[in-house]
């Protein structure tokens, strides 16, 4: 990293690389001297000599150089303001922005993967994040890189730069970003980075493929059996009120049920929204993470197919890295940061121990008892062979098969839960309410 920093403030040319939009630009003392000091960024908004409406962003020192620019490029202003990024208590990060202010996981993978492509071209780090400025298209993501840029350049490692942006870059990502920079892999890193994130979307939409079906079943029966709790039993009890005979204890609850729906409707639904915050704050603590993470790998069905994400995640981000020439004890490190689930990075950290101190990394993962046994014989086999790299791409590949298969089957798992859920209800209704009315029908 530090070569990077070094040519540039030495005032090296930036030199047009082949497949690269940006500019030759020269870095003399007073251009130089703006990049320190940070030109700011401004918005606009205009039309293009063929009168098509663009919206943009540019870098200058002056509003009114801005607008001298633009007019010179044959733009006409519709409306140009500065942008920043302003920093809110706590590190989160909140946006100003007058044309778009959202970052989506596609916009941040394809620009990590551009930034790979750039850094393995060994493009200074500086010059990498303007020519990103220069090809992405998300003006909030433009906003970002061109602080970035500034802070690289005063000096700044990238990881940290980043990190002053935790509502973008996640822990994962600036860890990652930063082991790779201690070890000279940031391009290595950056497109695993990518393909992480492209993977975490796909995986996300799968998932919720395979929930939509159930979901919406779910919804629509919470709605008929509320219609039926506050609208139809109440009509219906009245006729038991109208008998003054005994009610039965199955009745007896299903009235106090609709009466306590109807009255404090409101009060569930603070219940739910209370119990909903208090579940955030508890699984995100130290203890409470650790205790859920554990219950979701003990969990039937879901707790199996968190386990072969984690773990086929593991084999693949750990083939790569060692196929780049990255020594063992950085591509765990990079690994580690990379699982979500903390009891598996436990464990992973714990084989990081032993191999540093000349011993195997099977061991620690067959005693957590999460790694299948074919997992640790299979990467007990490539250390003793010297063959991992492959071993550990024909786990991952196999790993990914599977919850390929799990998520397809998730749905028709589902499906009966909610048919004999839905089942029971409806029993219990027809066992409190039908069954009475007919017996008091035929005693009328």
């Amino acid at each position: 990293m530090g070569t990077f920093y070094q040519s540039f403030s030495q005032g090296e040319p930036r030199t047009r690389s082949k497949g690269l939009s940006h500019r030759v630009l020269y870095c003399d003392f007073k251009g130089l001297e703006c990049m320190i000091k940070g030109m700011p960024v401004y918005a606009y908004r205009g039309l293009n000599p063929s009168g098509k409406e663009i919206k943009s962003s540019v870098m200058t020192e002056s509003v009114g150089q801005a607008k001298i620019k633009l007019r010179n490029d044959g733009i006409m202003l519709i409306d140009i303001r500065e942008q920043k990024v302003k920093q809110k208590a706590g590190g989160d990060t909140g946006f100003s922005m007058g044309f778009s202010g959202r970052i989506s996981v596609n916009d941040l993978a394809l620009m990590t993967r551009q930034f790979s492509t750039l850094i393995r071209a060994k493009i200074q780090v500086v010059q990498a994040l303007e020519a990103l400025q220069d090809q992405v298209e998300n003006e909030t993501l433009k906003l970002v890189l061109a602080e970035l840029k500034q802070k690289v350049n005063e000096g700044s490692s990238l990881s940290k730069a980043l990190a002053e942006y935790p509502k973008i870059f996640d822990s994962v990502y600036i860890n990652m970003v930063d082991a790779g920079e201690s070890s000279g892999t940031l391009d290595m890193v950056l497109l695993k980075l990518a393909d992480f994130t492209e993977a975490r979307v796909r995986l996300k939409n799968k998932i919720r493929g395979a929930m939509m079906y159930p979901t919406i079943m779910t919804i629509i029966g919470m709605i008929l059996i509320s219609v039926v709790f506050t609208v139809v039993i109440p009509k219906i009890t009245k006729i038991f009120v109208n008998t003054k005979k005994k009610i039965p204890i199955q009745t007896e609850m299903a009235i106090w049920i609709s009466e306590f729906l109807k009255n404090y409707w409101w009060a569930c639904l603070i219940g739910l929204v209370a119990i909903y915050w208090l579940f955030k704050k508890w699984s995100r603590s130290e203890k409470g993470m650790r205790h859920w993470h554990l219950i979701l790998l003990k969990l039937p069905v879901i707790g199996g197919i968190v386990i072969m994400i984690n773990i086929g995640r593991f084999c693949s981000t750990l083939a790569t890295l060692l196929n780049a020439g990255v020594p063992i004890l950085i591509c765990m490190k990079i690994v580690k940061n990379l699982i979500p689930n903390v009891i598996l990075k436990q464990s992973i950290e714990e084989a990081r121990e032993d191999i540093s101190e000349g011993r195997s990394m099977v061991g620690p993962l067959k005693e957590s008892g999460h790694f299948p046994p074919m997992v640790t014989h299979m990467l007990s086999l490539g250390e003793n062979s010297g063959e991992l790299c492959p071993m550990l791409k024909i786990v991952a590949e196999n790993y990914e098969d599977q919850v390929n298969t799990r998520l397809d089957g998730l749905t028709s798992v589902l499906e009966p839960i909610m048919i004999v859920v839905m089942g029971l209800v409806v029993g219990f209704v027809v066992f409190a309410v039908v069954i009475p009315m007919l017996e008091l029908n035929k005693l009328g």
